[in-house]
């Protein structure tokens, strides 16, 4: 049974199911003759005789009957993966990655990047530190350095500030413990800066960027933030200026080949013009 083709399988079935061989040539567009041939070929290969041939055509042998069955549930299965290959396809994907801050604002603006007329789905990723758009890790980045090697198309947006934020209830509280990421989990200079500058009064560490706001609130101690989130979150306040010198553009990077899609060069349009009427939140 392993060695038997799935097209001789789908022709027993035509010959099973329409009773003979003329009836499956019809339907199959192959002559009575090689039809013929092939279900012979097949019961050599299976060892097993299918079919009781008479003057009055085809008929199902006992091994012919059990075949049958097994056949009919291959081919349900067969027809369920098409069906599943083509939902999956039915629509082109778009997939947005963007570091761990930005991902929860792209996620909230949703609706700026993909409208319920777009032709195509979105997929929005964090992207990690073995993030490689040369190799299609993802069709649309955005990133805090500018790529400098790879077949990349780069377009810089706004800049990014980060100044250092405490919980409001720990306002009148003088030297505060710092929150830092790890070091293992630090990519850029705004997640180095603490540990650089601050390492002994580190009381507190985390390896999701993200989760440094949520500590901030806690009252864990203070943390630098991008403006963009600290200034957006009511319970939190900024401690003295932005730090300047961990000011960044954003880039929206994508494969130079891909960016040719109509749907990848829509949501980077579309991304560039978020960032554009939003570039004061991240100024701050």
């Amino acid at each position: 049974m392993a060695d038997a083709n799935w097209d001789d399988l789908q022709l027993f079935l035509q010959v099973a199911e329409r009773g003979g061989l003329s009836a499956a040539a019809a339907g199959s567009g192959l002559s009575a003759a090689t039809i013929g041939r092939r279900m012979l070929a097949l019961e050599r290969t299976l060892g097993r005789s299918l079919f009781v041939r008479s003057q009055q055509g085809y008929r199902l042998a006992h091994d012919g009957r059990i075949l049958l069955e097994r056949v009919r549930v291959m081919r349900q299965a067969a027809e369920g993966i098409a069906d599943w290959h083509r939902d999956a396809f039915a629509l082109p994907i778009v997939s947005l990655a963007a570091e761990p801050w930005l991902v929860p604002y792209l996620a909230a603006n949703i609706a700026a990047i993909r409208t319920a007329t777009d032709s195509f789905r979105l997929c929005i990723k964090t992207a990690d530190a073995d993030l490689d758009l040369s190799f299609r890790g993802a069709d649309v980045a955005v990133v805090g350095v500018e790529p400098v090697s790879g077949n990349l198309a780069r377009r810089g947006s706004v800049i990014q500030r980060y100044a250092v934020y405490r919980s409001r209830d720990r306002a009148e509280v003088d030297n505060l413990p710092w929150i830092s990421i790890s070091t293992e989990f630090a990519r850029a200079h705004a997640d180095r800066y603490v540990f650089e500058t601050h390492e002994a009064g580190i009381l507190t560490w985390t390896d999701d960027a993200r989760l440094v706001e949520t500590l901030v609130e806690a009252g864990a101690g203070r943390g630098v933030l991008p403006v963009f989130v600290g200034d957006a979150n009511p319970a939190i306040e900024r401690e003295g200026e932005t730090l300047a010198a961990l000011d960044h553009p954003l880039w929206i990077v994508a494969h130079d080949d891909d960016r040719h899609r109509p749907e990848v060069r829509l949501v980077i349009d579309r991304v560039a013009e978020l960032f554009a009427r939003e570039a004061g939140r991240f100024l701050g």
